[in-house]
């Protein structure tokens, strides 16, 4: 959703007394002005304009797993696993869509590939999202609650002896726009919020969305960002600095407030591109009770590429790699599409 470039991530997991994993290389391969223009517009296309974009992401992503490979030296792998971009999330109509063929993936690498994360789960009447709490659960079971900062915020916490997880509010996929309007990729470190001052008002409307106050919340995504909370932003007549800096606030309060109910005083996980944006990181800091613990950069930026990768693992063993108590849905599940390069 963020449009900032394809994550690569080669990892190594050993099963013994708890699963192992090591990050043995990783690369973001930024998107270009094609594919950055061809992805962001992806939803307005016909069926079978997407379906060739489709085709045409699936080979790009397998073209990208060959350089990546001959670039570092490394072996191939058993298996690729790729989540694809996100065109369509609509799960209360049961239906969620992320392209990149993953046959043409295979075909590509020639490495068997496992693609298609959401759509059996979202088919089972879950919200097809989050599917990282799986990881938490078995790679990170140190931590009250793994927070991810991506371009939506989400949190997973062990609750009742259950894994729970939901998405929190928007970040980069409103920070960055915004900064883009600037001319700059991004807001680097918050530093052009810090000059802004935070609109009262805005952040009022923000906080008393309706999305925040219910017991059980829907899984975020574009349409309800495009519908919903964009046009309050874009309705506001303040400079860009200060909606940064309001946007800032608002993602701060909204995660230091789950925190609060869900980890008090515990220790929590910290990933994604969010937690370079040192203002946020701060405010949340300020007003969260429980020690926000960012790890190595690594796996700061990739930890989601290394979720994915461990999906396509328990699928392959036909193991349950998304759970109904984090998703609703009917039941938990094995789900991916395995691809064979023959």
């Amino acid at each position: 959703t963020s449009l900032d470039g394809l994550d690569l991530c080669h990892v190594v997991f050993e099963l013994k007394e708890r699963w192992t994993f090591e990050i043995v290389a990783s690369e973001c391969i930024g998107y270009d002005e094609h594919w950055r223009s061809h992805l962001r517009g992806a939803h307005l296309l016909a069926a079978n304009e997407l379906d060739a974009l489709s085709d045409a992401f699936g080979i790009y992503t397998g073209e990208q797993v060959n350089a990546f490979l001959a670039k570092t030296g490394l072996e191939r792998p058993e298996l690729v696993c790729s989540h694809g971009h996100t065109v369509f999330h609509e799960p209360a109509k049961r239906y969620t869509l992320q392209i990149g063929n993953g046959e043409l993936i295979a075909r590509t690498t020639d490495i068997t590939t496992v693609s298609d994360f959401r759509s059996l789960d979202v088919q089972l009447g879950g919200q097809g999202a989050p599917l990282v709490p799986i990881g938490d659960e078995l790679l990170f079971p140190e931590y009250a609650a793994c927070l991810n900062l991506g371009g939506f915020s989400n949190i997973s916490y062990k609750e009742e002896a259950e894994r729970r997880a939901f998405d929190v509010c928007p970040v980069n996929i409103v920070l960055n726009p915004l900064a883009n309007a600037l001319g700059l990729e991004y807001d680097k470190g918050g530093a052009v919020a810090r000059t802004g001052a935070v609109n009262e008002a805005l952040l009022q409307r923000l906080n008393a969305l309706a999305i925040y106050e219910g017991t059980k919340r829907p899984s975020l995504a574009r349409e309800w960002l495009e519908t919903t909370f964009m046009p309050l932003v874009d309705a506001s007549s303040v400079p860009i600095e200060s909606k940064l800096r309001t946007l800032v606030e608002h993602a701060a309060m909204q995660i230091a407030r789950v925190i609060n109910q869900k980890a008090p005083g515990g220790k929590v996980l910290a990933t994604g591109g969010g937690v370079k944006n040192d203002l946020l990181m701060e405010r949340m800091r300020a007003l969260s009770t429980a020690e926000i613990v960012i790890p190595k950069e690594q796996t700061v930026d990739f930890k989601e590429a290394l979720i994915f990768a461990f999906l396509g693992v328990l699928r392959m063993r036909n193991r349950i790699n998304v759970l109904r108590s984090v998703t609703g849905a009917e039941r938990d599940s094995s789900s991916g599409v395995v691809h064979s390069p023959s």
